[in-house]
């Protein structure tokens, strides 16, 4: 799993892939949030990411499709993924190794956005007067929510061996494993308590609930649980497709 993780991550910024990724998500935040006087930071009353937190997603949305698609797609159209599977290397492993990598690479994208906060903490009145619990964990949500579009672009890729395919089921599952519950609630039908309900099995709520600051146990094995399924998944799609 680690030779898989090393050469995954030696992919990535051995070639351009890896500094596109984070040069474009830092670029679209950057605009957003310092530029754009929608979503401007120096537009605000008080001192706060929220703006970040509500883009980032979004951003997710295109981004991390973008990192995977390739993950076993590439392999299979090469013809490179029969002999990766010939190795002493079990599916999980393999799996895993590609996985962690894509996961890797979008915290990383993340670490610079700290220079946000170090600015937003300058630009307090008076300094540092911001909610430094809610920033943490709405970072720690983030975090996890990339990690949950890494498995799912995972398990798209192991579907085909074509990338554009694997970018476009990728980015569709990803949205509507986060929005499509959402939406979903707000159909008639649900009603009461129905539509609270609807919310809870989608990543938006979760990631809301994060966001606030609260460390719930249940956010954490819901982001968990989501993560191994859609692996789990992938591994089932490698058996039966190399059986």
């Amino acid at each position: 799993m680690v030779s898989i993780l090393k050469k995954e991550i030696q992919s990535f910024f051995g070639s351009l892939t890896g500094y596109v990724v984070i040069g474009v998500f830092l670029l679209i935040t950057g605009l957003m949030l310092w530029v754009f006087p929608d979503y401007s930071l120096l537009n605000y009353q008080f001192a706060t990411l929220d703006s970040l937190f509500e883009i980032a997603p979004a951003v997710f949305l295109f981004l991390i499709p973008a990192v995977t698609m390739r993950s076993f797609a590439e392999e299979k159209q090469t013809g490179t993924l029969e002999l990766l599977l010939t190795r002493p290397l079990r599916d999980y492993e393999l799996i895993l190794g590609k996985y962690l990598s894509a996961w890797l690479l979008v915290i990383i994208a993340l670490i610079p956005t700290v220079l946000y906060y170090a600015t937003i903490y300058q630009l307090g009145s008076p300094k540092g007067n911001l909610d430094s619990g809610a920033i943490l964990g709405s970072y720690i949500g983030l975090a996890m929510l990339g990690g949950v579009f890494a498995a799912i672009g995972i398990f798209a890729s192991a579907l085909t061996n074509n990338q554009i395919v694997a970018f476009l089921l990728a980015m569709f599952l990803c949205f509507m494993v986060h929005y499509g519950f959402l939406f979903l609630s707000k159909l008639p039908i649900f009603f009461g308590a129905g539509d609270d309900l609807v919310q809870m099995l989608g990543l938006d709520y979760h990631y809301q609930s994060i966001s606030r600051g609260i460390m719930d146990l249940a956010d954490m094995v819901y982001f968990s649980s989501v993560i191994f399924f859609f692996l789990f998944l992938t591994q089932n799609v490698l058996e039966i497709k190399n059986r």
